[in-house]
């Protein structure tokens, strides 16, 4: 990771942590964490971000909770604010391994 210090890259962390929760909706805290290489904390920060914009919505199953995609919302920034986040979620699922 150090030698990727200083540079930049095309995807935010809060776009990896909503690919995670795309391919796994009842992944926990820590596996998106681990998947997406961030602590726990900023994948909780960012899970709640994500909630507060309205691009996912948190239900509780028994003990454990479970993501949902609202993908009809809208990218944020004033230049793709017409495409829509399953557009985007469509295109990386579809190079996703096959899936």
């Amino acid at each position: 990771m150090s030698d990727q210090a200083g540079q930049w890259h095309f995807l935010t962390n809060h776009a990896r942590v909503l690919f995670a929760i795309a391919r796994d909706s009842s992944a926990r805290l820590r596996d998106i964490a681990a998947v997406c290489r961030i602590t726990e904390r900023t994948a909780q920060s960012i899970v709640t971000d994500l909630e507060q914009a309205g691009y996912i919505r948190r239900e509780r199953e028994g003990r454990r909770t479970r993501y949902v995609l609202c993908a009809d919302g809208t990218l944020r920034h004033p230049a793709e604010a017409h495409v829509p986040v399953r557009e985007l979620l469509d295109v990386f699922a579809s190079h996703d391994g096959g899936r």
